[in-house]
Order: structure tokens, then sequence, then C-alpha cells
């Protein structure tokens, strides 16, 4: 059995536990989820299943689209109403218009500092359990894009909104931003992940439907599926290259490489992924070396 299976994560769960339930429901050890939620966090949640964990780079670095509530007026240790809160301010007569015009600072490419309440590693530990300690501990902003951050409603003192943003942008901490400049502080209230790459919430299950090997193998997407990379078809002759991990060249494919460097997809003729290769830069003919076997 292998795959990609998309859960809709109940608040309350952290998403090893989602994991260690398909492992109970699907009999198969070898899982993994591709971009951790947090506890009270709800939404999609991609898991790979058996050899499809060899793809989980490529699917943990897609794009992100959430969409949540921000509590106006409360700062909080972990920039969430998980944490601990510091201090509590009180909330302006806040037009609708003047929330998304400071929301708008937060679009494109900025930097954001991880929250101190986060699993980013400083000096080799992790910046939550430094936080448990009570250290605060200097931190070094890293780049992320935000691509949308826009206000939904507004309903005193809960902003509703929709982020899309990069791999490990922390939308918890644009809330505590925001809140910074709007001069009442804000926090995560709560946050649903609708949207991974091009999967979408919509297409994900309850982790309550899955109870039995059968009811998991009827929701896995095939390997094919999973990735937007370029491709190629593969003759049978470079299969059994592939078996060996050995390089493979232009006789060996049934289509030409479509890209000069990078990542691609190689198929067979049925359309099953059989690898990830990358291509050799500087030869002649396309040479793809494969980094991820599947076969």
């Amino acid at each position: 059995m292998k795959g990609l299976l998309l859960v809709d994560k109940p608040p309350g769960m952290t998403s090893h536990d989602v994991v260690d339930v398909l492992r109970k429901a699907s009999g198969i050890r070898k899982i993994g989820h591709t971009g951790t939620l947090d506890p009270a966090a709800t939404g999609l949640l991609i898991l790979c299943i058996g050899s499809a964990t060899r793809l989980s780079d490529h699917l943990t670095g897609l794009d992100k689209v959430y969409e949540g509530d921000m509590r106006m007026g409360v700062i909080t240790s972990s920039y969430d109403m998980d944490g601990t809160v510091l201090e509590s301010r009180p909330v302006p007569d806040l037009a609708p218009d003047a929330i998304q015009l400071v929301f708008d600072k937060f679009t494109g490419a900025i930097m954001q500092l991880p929250p101190m309440v986060s699993a980013v590693k400083v000096g080799g530990e992790r910046l939550y359990k430094l936080a448990r300690k009570g250290e605060v501990v200097e931190r070094t902003p890293r780049p992320v894009t935000v691509r949308e951050f826009t206000l939904l409603g507004y309903n005193a003192p809960l902003a509703h909104f929709r982020v899309a943003c990069t791999s490990g942008t922390y939308v918890r901490a644009l809330c505590h931003d925001a809140g910074e400049i709007l001069g009442c502080g804000g926090a995560l209230d709560s946050l649903r992940r609708t949207a991974v790459g091009r999967f979408h919430v919509d297409e994900a299950r309850p982790i309550d439907a899955f109870q039995t090997p059968e009811d998991v193998k009827a929701r896995l997407l095939p390997l094919g599926t999973a990735l937007d990379l370029p491709e190629v078809i593969v003759r049978p002759s470079g299969r059994r290259l592939l078996a060996t991990g050995s390089e493979l060249q232009r006789k060996d494919l049934k289509t030409p490489c479509p890209v000069s460097e990078g990542w691609v997809q190689v198929k067979s003729e049925d359309g099953d992924l059989l690898a990830l290769a990358q291509v050799q830069q500087g030869t002649p003919d396309a040479v793809l070396l494969p980094r991820r076997v599947l076969i």
C-alpha cells in the first residue's frame, strides 16, 4: 500500500497523533506527514503512506493557504490563545479598511521573526524548549513570502482572515506583528489550513473515516498524481536501470526531457511514478540521476 492520504485534522490532536491513528488503521508503520499543524489548528494534513514517504520533502515545501481568526487586544507568549497572556489592551474602533491596510504591509517577500514558542532551533535546541524554561533568546528573522493576507470579516475583537504563504510562515506571528502596528496587540484565536499546493481540504476526509486498511486504501491518491514537476516516460531498459539507481541517458527515455536542470518525475507508460531524478548539468544530453527510487 502506497500513496497520499488527505486528512481533515480535528482540533486537539497533534499531527503525530494523526499519524498514529492511521498506522493502527492501515497496519502500516511507514507513514509520515508533510507539514505540522499545531494541536488547536484544524484542516488539511497530507500523509505519505509506504514508499510515498520518499516524496515528503517535495510536499512539505508547497505553499499553504489558511483561514483563521485574529483576536485583537491581547498579547500572548506564543502569539496564539494557547499561550500565557502577557498583556491586555483596549481595542479601538477599527474600520475594516484600516485593518486591511495593516495586513497589506505583510504581503510580499518579508523577513519574519519566529515566535519563541516554535520548533525553530537556536544553538541546537528547539525554541519552545527554551521558552518552557522561561528563556527568551535572540532569534534571526527568516525570509518568507506572503502571497495574500486578506480580511474576510470583522466582528470586534475578532478579525477573520485568509493567508496564502510559503512553507515555514508563522501565521500567528503575522497576527502578533499586525496587532503591534494596530496598537492594540493581537493573537491567533483559531486556524484552519484549507490548501497545500493544489490539494484542498474539501478533498480530505475526517480522521474517524479511517478505521480499517480498506478505508485507507480506498482514499489513497496514486503517486503519479502527487507532484507538479516536469516528467519523462522511461523505456523498459531504463526501468531496469532505475531499479539499481543507475543514471538514465536519452536513449533510455521514450520522451525527451523537458528541462535542462532541476527535478523531473520518471514515469512508466502507464503513468506510474517510478522515481524522482535530477538533471545533471553540463552534459551534452540530458542525463538523469535517480534520487528517489520508488520501485
